[in-house]
């Protein structure tokens, strides 16, 4: 019965991890992809790697310490609630994935172990409220400061860099394998500026697959790992060779969401999006916080398109209630050097509306199913670990 068991685990393990990778990718390479900087293809070969780099050096660290904080005792981890913790945290990743919404695996997993300690008496009420007050604190941070960004500095920023991507067929950065030795081909007319640009929102992409892969690599194989029947590097070429499938598979409803459904994200913007996201979950890892980037990342998003969004809207137009509208020119600026518009100094034809740039019906679809997604997960398995007899608790 426990090699059954065992196998079974095994199974929904890589199921979580599969899941993993269509989640975690759209966050990670969105806006690289969103900004037609890189192919669908190649985002999920980065992932890949650089999930794994993180998943073999750091992971394992993670993975020995998960379910250690929130419950008060690991005597409730036997192979068989392990199992059912999978197979939650798997079949909620995988409702998010299928509706084309990164869900946060570290709100979904955490959900599915509170829920265990909580049906048994022994969560930790501490740490869970600790963990959950960063998660409500860390997407807000994320959407004021990208908001902040848009609304004010934006314009600046762009011209700085003088970036707008290629959006007229291929990508920016491809692979010619038209000889021997494959090497990098950039699309045409792309400028120092531009290809450096894309350098940075790639290399910020492949940072966050590599954090995702520190922490997330835990979600799919601790519980397996605590039983003592697997060894880790095993565990660990499991999960992420599953979470590879998922970046090669699932992750294209994600990366379409992220990339080109929420907000038209011109490379300028990607950049912007990705630092700021990549700097929140370093600082919350830095502390101890299981960060949810997928949510942060989104706010982001949002909090950038709306900021852009009231560019054309002074605070007493705000105040008078006046509707907000969006003005191309604010936005970009043509050539190198060219001054800005001011807020408010816009000109009428250069005016389209706010919807132009900002899609409210896909944020509010993201913005549900991601707190759907763990709410499936912590609810599932706590009438599951509370009210069903086989798990003996």
């Amino acid at each position: 019965m426990t090699e059954v068991l065992l196998i079974v685990g095994l199974i929904v393990a890589v199921f979580v991890g599969y899941n993993i990778g269509g989640a975690t990718t759209g966050p990670a390479f969105g806006p690289a992809v969103g900004a037609n900087v890189i192919t669908k293809l190649m985002a999920a070969g980065l992932m890949s790697v650089f999930f794994f780099v993180g998943a073999i050096t750091i992971g394992p660290e993670v993975v020995t310490t998960l379910g250690g904080e929130l419950v008060n005792t690991t005597d409730i981890f036997t192979l068989r609630s392990n199992v059912a913790v999978l197979f939650f945290i798997g079949g909620a990743l995988f409702v998010g994935n299928y509706f084309g919404v990164p869900a946060s695996t570290s709100m979904t997993a955490v959900g599915a172990i509170a829920a265990l300690g909580l049906a048994t008496g022994e969560l930790d009420v501490a740490v869970l409220g600790e963990i959950v007050i960063w998660w409500v604190v860390a997407p807000i941070i994320g959407f004021w400061v990208a908001g902040v960004i848009g609304r004010y500095f934006y314009p600046r920023i762009n011209a700085w860099i003088a970036i707008e991507g290629n959006r007229e067929g291929r990508q920016m950065i491809t692979v010619d394998r038209s000889g021997p030795v494959p090497r990098l081909q950039f699309g045409e007319n792309a400028d120092r500026r531009e290809i450096t640009g894309a350098f940075v929102v790639v290399g910020i992409g492949c940072l966050m697959a590599f954090s995702s892969g520190t922490s997330n690599i835990a979600n799919a194989i601790a519980p397996i790992y605590g039983t003592g029947d697997v060894d880790m590097i095993p565990l660990v070429l499991i999960g992420s060779a599953a979470v590879s499938v998922g970046c090669f598979t699932i992750a294209r409803r994600t990366l379409d969401t992220l990339g080109n459904d929420i907000t038209n994200l011109p490379l300028t913007a990607a950049i912007v999006v990705a630092v700021i996201s990549s700097t929140i979950v370093i600082g919350l890892s830095s502390i101890g916080i299981p960060a949810s980037f997928v949510v942060i990342a989104t706010m982001s998003i949002i909090g950038l398109g709306w900021g852009r969004a009231t560019r054309t809207t002074t605070l007493s137009d705000v105040r008078k209630g006046e509707e907000t509208r969006v003005s191309v020119g604010a936005l970009t600026a043509e050539e190198e050097g060219e001054r800005a518009p001011g807020i408010g100094e816009e000109k009428p034809e250069d005016i389209p509306r706010a919807s132009d740039l900002f899609n409210p019906s896909t944020t509010a679809r993201v913005i549900i199913m991601q707190n759907v997604v763990p709410l499936i997960s912590t609810v599932g398995a706590f009438l599951t670990f509370r009210f069903v007899p086989i798990f003996g608790f």
